[in-house]
């Protein structure tokens, strides 16, 4: 699966989590608006926090276990430093756009309105997004089971929308920023994080124990 379709499943699946309902919507792409808040079971704020330090640990445990020897170990620090670049993108763009949450109010053309308004774009949905593309791009074609990462993103991005942390731009948004630096990231032949770290780093925890 390339990239411009990954891109696209992300695109119709926020659009379906748009038209859900009879809405007013707005936004960049007209298709913003509030679902009915819902902070309960699978969508438990908890839930959403668990899946972010789950993946966190996985790609360091991994990127550090594996080391950058072989196949596997690169994918892994490829999608470390994805996931980086991914925060890193996210943090600069949320402060840019200060785009007000549909927790803060129902509008969704509130731009640019200071700090502390952080909606635009959702750094957790991209961090997730980022972290897996290098996988499914490496592993989809042979193993099509890989395409199932893509649940994790898809998940958090409902989530999100539904306890009004984020508008549907907003998810949309990421899940196109964090699979183009998940591709930037596996179309480089080193890891940045290991070209930088001390060269020990390219050989796997595994392999020293």
């Amino acid at each position: 699966m390339t990239v411009s379709k990954l891109a696209r499943c992300a695109a119709c699946t926020v659009l379906a989590i748009a038209c859900s309902g009879a809405f007013a919507a707005g936004g960049p792409f007209g298709i913003d608006h509030r679902l009915a808040y819902d902070n309960s079971g699978i969508w438990k704020r908890q839930n959403q926090n668990v899946l972010q330090g789950a993946v966190g640990v996985a790609v360091v445990a991994g990127a550090l276990w594996e080391g950058d020897g072989d196949r596997i170990g690169r994918v892994w620090w490829q999608s470390l430093d994805a996931a980086v670049i991914g925060a890193v993108s996210t943090e600069v763009l949320k402060r840019t756009f200060s785009r007000t949450r549909p927790a803060e109010s129902a509008d969704p053309n509130l731009w640019f309105q200071g700090k502390h308004h952080n909606s635009f774009p959702s750094g957790e949905v991209a961090f997730v997004t980022s972290a897996v593309t290098p996988f499914v791009l490496e592993y989809g074609r042979e193993h099509p089971a890989a395409y199932a990462l893509e649940l994790l993103p898809l998940y958090d991005a409902v989530a999100r929308v539904k306890v009004r942390a984020h508008w549907q731009s907003d998810v949309l948004a990421s899940f196109v920023l964090g699979t183009a630096v998940g591709y930037y990231a596996h179309s480089r032949g080193t890891s940045m994080a290991v070209d930088v770290l001390p060269g020990g780093f390219s050989i796997g925890l595994k392999t020293r124990f």
